[in-house]
Parts: structure tokens; C-alpha cells; sequence
């Protein structure tokens, strides 16, 4: 059905996306977005998040006068589908989404689909004054699909793996280690189950280390072998799952319930793609201060989080000036800290004022959280076709 939706909207005519030729100067945008309301839906699955989150609307309604609103997803996909009815039925002002938390196989589908606004992320100031987007292909590539300014970048992430070392000494530390670990210590290891988005990363993440030639998942996956590339991989978890927790038959829906098994001594590690989750919740009470993060020998896979603003929105002036706010040196900074959210931060750090500069640098570190010398290698993500062609095997496999 949503392949089907995507090609219908790509057939239609399409859509003026929106001022691209003449933007208006900052002052106007500012003066537009006060008064307005903006509705931004973003993933609200975790408490510290949602936080932050409201931190920022408060900042923002202080310093604008923007109101801000977070619609809170249990899947970004819900807010897509919302646009991609909204256009089909011709509503193409005064939409119910302003500004969407995106990234992966959404961002593409909205950008092939023309349901964006922009191209706008490279005029925002902040954007101009400490963003180096050339210097990270991560900021210019989403999952391989080409940014060109439709999207605005606000948070870097890269998968961390979490153990209690009151009970467990040396992780292992490679695919091949967790599987030798799993046989040794049955029920004892699991992932989120796929398409949950953690647990398709953790299919690609194994996927980057088992196959013979991890390049060829910079290409669309129709260009290439799937089945000859995939086959270590679901030899891999036909291995795993009969020695996993509950021997596979059933699997956490997320990080946040991972780390309520770590607690509770159910399995011995969790996985986040969040560097300073464990930080988080020691500090909030939810796990032991004995629990620490590491990441495998070979690297682990990292990527760009962005925020995008729907080609119909009421408010597409607040929404520029959210974007703008996520990429203020203040935003970045609080974000980063282990106990807020503990985001790793997109601003060129030499294109920061030194007092800027100094915030970043006082940034107290979790007693979990490593530090970006010690996050090791960050995987590139494989292109976003594979995401799906991945759950879609991993749903004939091994779906109930």
C-alpha cells in the first residue's frame, strides 16, 4: 500500500515546493513566525526526550513567540502517511503536520513523493554560522538519499551496546563473539524485534560485519545478490535465536525495554542508538551505576538525525525558526549533556565563539557515556533500500 501511495503521488504533477528561487530574509521569517503554532511530530517514546523537547517549545515561545507542540509518534511513518493523504486530497495549505523528526526511508519517501517544503535548511543561520555540511556525508547523505536542503540536521547518533560489569566481565566485542556468548550463556542475548527501527539496525549492523563485501550495501539493494549477500546473516540468527532470550520466539519492542531486562538481570546486554542512554538511566534511577556502554572492535553504525518541515504547512515560518533554534550553540549543548539526552552534537565545533566553545567543553560526561575518541569506527549506513528488503526477510523468516 505504501509503495503503491508513493508511486501514485509521483505520477501526479509536481507540486511547487515552495519559494526555492527567492527566500525571504531572516527578519521576515522571524516576523511571520510569531504567533504561530507548530505542530512537530516527533518519536515520543523515551521520557528524557519528550524533555527535551519541551524545553525547546518553551525556549522558543519565550524568545519568538513561536508556539511549539510536539505530536508525540510511536512511528514517523503515521505523520508521512498524514502529508501524503493531505496532498492526494488536494489539501495543499493548512496541513495537520508543520514539522516532522525524519530521517532513513521516510525522508525519501517524502522527498520523492513531493511533500516537502524547501530546499530551506542551508539559508538557516545557524545553519550558515556553525554547520560544515561538506565535511560530513552524513549531513548531505540520509541513508543515500541526497539532503539538498530539504531537511535540517539536529542530532548524531551511532549504536552502543550496554553491560553490568558486576556480571559480566569482558562483552563480547564482534557478531561472532555474541553468538559464541549466546551458545555459552543461553537466554541470555536478544535484540529488538524488526521493523521496530533499532532492531532493523541491528540486522544491518550484523549484515556490515558478516558479508564479504559490506560496500555493496551503499547500493540500492536491487542492484545487487540479496540473497547471496544476506545468507551469513540468517545463518547468523538461525544460530543465535534457539540460544536467545525466550530462544527467539519473542523479542523486546525496544531499547527502553532492553535496558528494564538488563535491570532486571533477564539478559546481559542491551542495545541503544543513543551514546548516553545508559547515563540516563543510571541517573534516573533505572539501572546500576555498574552498567557501562561499548561498542564492537569493528565499528558500529552511526547516522544524522534531521527535522523537515511538510510542503502544506501552516507554519512553515515557525517551523524554519525550530530548525534554526535545534542548531543554536545553546540547543546542541544541552542536548549533549549525558543527564538531558547526551545527542552528539552536528555544529562544527571550530566554528563555535570560544565561549561557545566552552559550552561543549564543560559538559560533564556520564558515568556511562563514552567519549567520541572512544566510539571507535562509525559505520556508514547501508543505502535505505535495504531496510525494508531486510525486515521483509527477516518477517519470512522468522515472524510468528
Amino acid at each position: 500500500m505504501k509503495k503503491l501511495a508513493i508511486a501514485l503521488v509521483a505520477a501526479m504533477s509536481t507540486y511547487a515546493m515552495a519559494e526555492n528561487a527567492n527566500h525571504p530574509s531572516w527578519s521576515d521569517t522571524l516576523m511571520k513566525a510569531k504567533g504561530q503554532t507548530v505542530y512537530w511530530n516527533a518519536w515520543g517514546g523515551a521520557d528524557n526526550i519528550n524533555d527535551y523537547i519541551q524545553w525547546v517549545a518553551d525556549r522558543v515561545e519565550d524568545e519568538y513567540q513561536v508556539q511549539l507542540e510536539h505530536v508525540k509518534l510511536t512511528d514517523t511513518a503515521h505523520a508521512v502517511s498524514r502529508v501524503l493523504a493531505e496532498k492526494v486530497a488536494g489539501q495543499n495549505d493548512n496541513g495537520s503536520v508543520d514539522l516532522i523528526w525524519i530521517n532513513g526511508e521516510n525522508f525519501r519517501a517524502m522527498k520523492e513523493g513531493g511533500l516537502l517544503f524547501g530546499p530551506f535548511a542551508e539559508t538557516l543561520p545557524n545553519y550558515q554560522t556553525y554547520v560544515t555540511a561538506s565535511a560530513r556525508q552524513s549531513l548531505t547523505q540520509d541513508f543515500g538519499t541526497p539532503v539538498e536542503g530539504m531537511e535540517s540536521p539536529w542530532g548524531m547518533a551511532q549504536v552502543v551496546f550496554m553491560y553490568d560489569t558486576a556480571t559480566l566481565y569482558e562483552p563480547p566485542k564482534s557478531m561472532h563473539a555474541l553468538l559464541d556468548y549466546a551458545k555459552q550463556h543461553p537466554g541470555r542475548v536478544t535484540y529488538p524485534r524488526p521493523p521496530q527501527f533499532l532492531g532493523s539496525t541491528f540486522l544491518k549492523q550484523a549484515l556490515s560485519e558478516l558479508t564479504d563485501d559490506p560496500s555493496k550495501l551503499q547500493q540500492p539493494v536491487a542492484s545487487q545478490d540479496f540473497d547471496q549477500i544476506t545468507a551469513p546473516l540468517w545463518a547468523f540468527l538461525d544460530e543465535l535465536h534457539p540460544v536467545a532470550w525466550r530462544s527467539g520466539t519473542t523479542f523486546p519492542g525496544s531499547s527502553e525495554e532492553m535496558m528494564r531486562l538488563l535491570d532486571d538481570q533477564e539478559i546481559d546486554i542491551a542495545l541503544s542508538f543513543d551514546v548516553s542512554a545508559a547515563s540516563v538511566q543510571i541517573a534516573q534511577g533505572n539501572l546500576p551505576d555498574t552498567v557501562r556502554t561499548y561498542v564492537l572492535d569493528g565499528g558500529t553504525i552511526g547516522n544524522t538525525h534531521f527535522v523537515a518541515i511538510p510542503f502544506n504547512s501552516s507554519a512553515k515560518e515557525g517551523a524554519q525558526v525550530v530548525a534554526n533554534f535545534l542548531l543554536s550553540p545553546e540547543a546542541q549543548a544541552y542536548k549533549q549533556e549525558p543527564t538531558v539526552w547526551g545527542d552528539l552534537s552536528v555544529l562544527d565545533y571550530h566554528k563555535l565563539e570560544p565561549k561557545d566553545q566552552a559550552r561543549f567543553d564543560n559538559i560533564p560526561k556520564g558515568i556511562a557515556t563514552l567519549s567520541l575518541g572512544e566510539l571507535g569506527t562509525t559505520l556508514p549506513e547501508p543505502h535505505v533500500s535495504w531496510m525494508e528488503a531486510l525486515e521483509q526477510g527477516w518477517r519470512e523468516r522468522y515472524a510468528n
